[in-house]
C-alpha cells in the first residue's frame, strides 16, 4: 500500500536521512554547537574524506546541516536550534549504551562529559542540571506545566545582565532530556543565554575537542553566589 499523503512523504524522508550510523555520528557531534570542516568529521565518524563528503551533501540538502566556504575549507554547522533539538530530543530516546572505556583517555573525556557539557548551544550533564535544580528551587522556572521562567526568573536574568532575545519563535525556556542524567536541563532562548554568558565571563571553558566544560575557580564562586550551588559536590 503506497500513501499519497505527503507529509508522510517527507517524514519517511527525514528519518531514512538520520538512518545512518555515519550521518547520525555527524550530527551528534555538530550539537557542539561549532562549524566542523569536512576533514575534521572524516576523522571522527573514521570515514574517508570522498564518503564523508557524499554524507554532508545529503544533510544539507535535507534541511539539517548548513555550510559555510573559507577557500579551500568547507564547514558545516547544524541548520538552526529546530535541527538541533530534533537531534537532542531523538537521542534522549537511545538507551545508554554500557561499554568499558578501552583507554584512560576515552575514560577521562567520558568523565568531563558527564560532569558538564554543552548541548548545541546549552548546558548539559551534572553543570546543566545543577543550574536547572537552582533555578527550579530558587523560584525562577517552573517546571510543573512544562518549563517556563517565572516573573522572578525574567528579572533574575536581567540582574545578571543575561539578555534573552525575546524577538524570534524559538521558546524561551524548554526542557531537554539530559541523555547521561536522564533528567531535563534548560534549553531554550534561557538555556543558550546563560551558556554563553557563562562561557563569555569565564564561569566555565571548553576542555578537550568534545563537547566538555569545566567550570572555573571563578565559576565555582558565581555558582555560589548566584545559585547557591556547591559544585565539588556535584563533581
Amino acid at each position: 500500500m503506497t500513501t499519497k499523503d505527503p507529509q508522510a512523504r517527507g517524514l519517511a524522508a527525514l528519518a531514512a536521512l538520520i538512518a545512518d550510523e555515519t550521518r547520525a555520528a555527524c550530527l551528534l557531534t555538530l550539537l557542539d554547537g561549532r562549524a566542523w570542516t569536512a576533514g575534521e568529521l572524516a576523522r571522527h565518524a573514521g570515514v574517508t574524506a570522498s564518503t564523508l563528503s557524499e554524507h554532508l551533501g545529503r544533510l544539507v540538502a535535507g534541511g539539517l546541516l548548513t555550510e559555510e566556504r573559507q577557500g579551500r575549507h568547507r564547514y558545516v554547522r547544524l541548520a538552526d536550534a529546530r535541527a538541533a533539538q530534533l537531534i537532542e530530543d531523538l537521542a534522549a530516546h537511545v538507551a545508554p549504551v554500557a561499554r568499558r572505556p578501552r583507554t584512560l583517555r576515552e575514560s577521562t573525556a567520558g568523565s568531563a562529559m558527564a560532569r558538564g557539557r554543552t548541548c548545541y548551544d546549552h548546558l548539559a550533564g551534572r553543570l546543566g542540571i545543577a543550574l536547572t535544580d537552582a533555578l527550579t528551587e530558587r523560584g525562577l522556572l517552573r517546571q510543573d506545566t512544562g518549563f517556563a521562567l517565572t516573573e522572578a526568573g525574567l528579572d533574575w536574568f536581567g540582574a545578571a545582565g543575561i539578555t534573552l532575545d525575546r524577538t524570534g519563535r524559538r521558546p524561551l525556556a524548554r526542557a531537554c532530556l539530559d541523555w547521561t542524567e536522564r533528567r531535563p536541563h534548560l534549553a531554550g532562548v534561557a538555556g543558550a543565554a546563560l551558556c554563553r554568558h557563562a562561557l563569555e565571563a569565564g564561569w566555565c571553558v571548553r576542555i578537550g575537542s568534545e563537547r566538555a566544560v569545566k567550570v572555573t575557580p571563578s565559576g565555582e564562586r558565581v555558582l555560589s553566589e548566584l545559585f547557591g550551588v556547591e559544585w565539588r559536590a556535584w563533581c
